[in-house]
């Protein structure tokens, strides 16, 4: 191969696809003083600002947090202080961040409710009593429309239904890839992009987790049952959903 070949080889390995110019080489944005990666968090930012806009519309209050650790920070300070009553659903997003070594090993001065410490089904109902009446109730959403919707799909229903009914607040976070154009988008995102390795994760006999992608299937292992859309919630504020300029959870 000569040299033109190869200089023309190397170029296209380097060249990606911009909306407004074409195709330019990543050293063409970078000397234009910007990299791809802070270009993304600036796009992150900025969507982030128009969905808590939505959300406000629906009833919901929004927070943005650049990085992982921002959000951990801002959970503490504002909200998961001294004396206050948490529990939690399902959520990768959550030990990824670090709140679920702040909760269970006591770094938080919180009342804990783990549904995971009960030994006998008596302390189980128990234990369900006190986290439906918590102050706060954490979770992630599977998905997140740019419209402000929240889109969840459960198994057992033991995220959705304190989403919908119970504890005082319902903190959530959403790493930016959990956002969706619309609900149909949403629904699409969580049964082929987060279902699949969650099925897998949970070692379930599913079509999902052999396949990689939804075969809205009626397997007895299914952990997807149940579809709540939240457009809106009646009490102002109880929602909380704090985005995070990171791809976390499924």
């Amino acid at each position: 191969m000569g040299q033109i070949e190869r200089a023309s080889e190397q170029r296209l390995e380097r060249e990606i696809l911009t909306p407004t110019t074409g195709y330019a080489t990543v050293d063409d944005i970078e000397m234009e003083g910007i990299t791809m990666t802070e270009a993304k968090k600036n796009h992150y930012a900025i969507l982030a600002e128009k969905i808590i806009e939505k959300l406000k519309l629906r009833n919901m209050e929004g927070y943005y947090a650049a990085t992982k650790e921002e959000a951990r920070a801002l959970a503490k300070e504002k909200f998961l202080k001294d004396g206050v009553s948490v529990c939690w659903g399902g959520s990768m997003t959550l030990s990824e961040i670090g709140l679920m070594d702040d909760l269970t090993s006591g770094q938080c001065d919180c009342v804990v409710y783990d549904r995971m410490t009960a030994q006998t089904p008596e302390q189980l109902r128990e234990m369900k009593a006190n986290m439906i009446n918590s102050d706060y109730f954490l979770m992630s959403t599977n998905a997140i429309t740019l419209d402000g919707e929240l889109v969840n799909i459960d198994g057992a229903a033991n995220r959705v239904n304190y989403l919908c009914y119970g504890p005082e607040n319902v903190l959530i976070f959403a790493g930016m890839n959990k956002v969706a154009a619309n609900v149909e988008e949403a629904i699409s995102r969580v049964r082929n992009i987060a279902s699949p390795p969650n099925a897998m994760r949970l070692n379930r006999d599913t079509p999902c987790a052999k396949a990689g992608r939804c075969a809205d299937c009626q397997a007895e292992e299914c952990i997807c049952c149940q579809t709540v859309i939240t457009r809106r919630s009646m009490v102002r504020g109880r929602i909380k959903v704090i985005l995070i300029g990171e791809e976390l959870g499924f």
